[in-house]
């Protein structure tokens, strides 16, 4: 993958544009487009101190995620990047599709403070590499210019 023209992809898609939900909408259904073996790419967001969807592509996913809960939670509890190769040898692993085997979460900040999360789900195990972690990370940091 090549991450770099991704990052391009969503400065091009999100210049000028101050509306954090249309700027994460556009940016799940550019996960969705680019990466393969994936089965659900979203956002949650901090609301009331826990998280909430936010814009997706994939399954129906769960609604709120508390702090500390499963992988997205515990993105936000460590406030660090969770790479997790098989999600079922997750201690408190939320499973809303099933079908997911491995999962990568990015936690989202404004002005220091986490706002949300980026959530990638694949149903192949290990599917997530460092590459991927680093490139997804630079993904993000382009979104938290404009939220």
């Amino acid at each position: 993958m090549d991450y770099y023209f991704l990052c391009k992809q969503l400065e091009e898609l999100t210049a000028g544009v101050m509306h954090p939900i249309a700027n994460l909408a556009n940016a799940s259904a550019l996960l969705w487009q680019e990466l393969d073996r994936i089965n659900w790419a979203g956002f949650y967001l901090m609301e009331q101190g826990k998280l909430v969807l936010g814009p997706f592509q994939g399954k129906p996913a769960c609604i709120e995620i508390p702090v500390g809960k499963g992988v997205c939670g515990t993105a936000v509890a460590e406030n660090t990047t969770q790479l997790v190769a098989n999600v079922h040898q997750f201690p408190g692993h939320i499973a809303c599709d099933c079908a997911s085997n491995s999962e990568i979460v990015v936690p989202i900040r404004k002005d220091g403070q986490i706002v949300g999360v980026m959530d990638i789900d694949s149903p192949v195990l290990g599917r997530f590499t460092q590459e991927d972690q680093v490139g997804l990370e630079a993904f993000v940091k382009v979104l938290e210019q404009v939220l």
